[in-house]
């Protein structure tokens, strides 16, 4: 797999990630509700640690420049 991130779309899927983690464990957010919550913040969390998100290939999207 190639990285088609950049930084600054890593840091933003992190941070949103961590909004809705707190979201659930505040019990802002529960339920159904709570449990999809949780299902994003996770996939956010793995594709911004990799670097690659395969919602991207079939829209030809990168954010990651090599330097």
């Amino acid at each position: 797999m190639k990285r088609n991130m950049g930084s600054i779309d890593r840091t933003v899927r992190l941070v949103l990630s961590v909004v809705l983690l707190v979201l659930y464990l505040t019990e802002t957010v529960t339920g159904t509700l709570g449990f999809i919550a949780i299902l994003i913040a996770l996939l956010l969390a793995a594709t911004s640690f990799i670097g690659f998100c395969p919602l991207y290939l079939p829209f030809k999207f990168n954010t990651f420049r090599k330097r």
